[in-house]
């Protein structure tokens, strides 16, 4: 298992736990939207980590979007949703050969 997959893994099950109704929103206004920051700090290190795998790189690109939109109450929490569904079946999704 690549680098990439286990940072999919990773941020797709943290964005499923800030998507979480009451209890995401509730963590993320209690510390100050200093998770949102932070889930884009991660979402940006996947993406390069991803990159450089030659990965898909929907769902990292996706998690940058929702950091920056999460801050929205509803919306916020539809896109955690989606972007941790997107981001887990990228990261179970096999890895592709490289010829050398």
């Amino acid at each position: 298992m690549s680098i990439s997959r286990i940072f999919k893994w990773i941020t797709g099950l943290f964005e499923a736990l800030l998507g979480f109704p009451i209890l995401g929103g509730a963590y993320i206004i209690a510390n100050a939207w200093t998770p949102l920051f932070v889930m884009l700090i991660l979402h940006i290190i996947t993406l390069i980590i991803t990159r450089r795998d030659n990965g898909s790189i929907v769902g990292s690109v996706s998690g940058i979007i929702t950091s920056l939109v999460g801050w929205i109450p509803v919306v916020g929490m539809i896109m955690h949703l989606l972007t941790a569904i997107i981001l887990i079946i990228s990261g179970m999704r096999p890895e592709r050969k490289q010829v050398v």
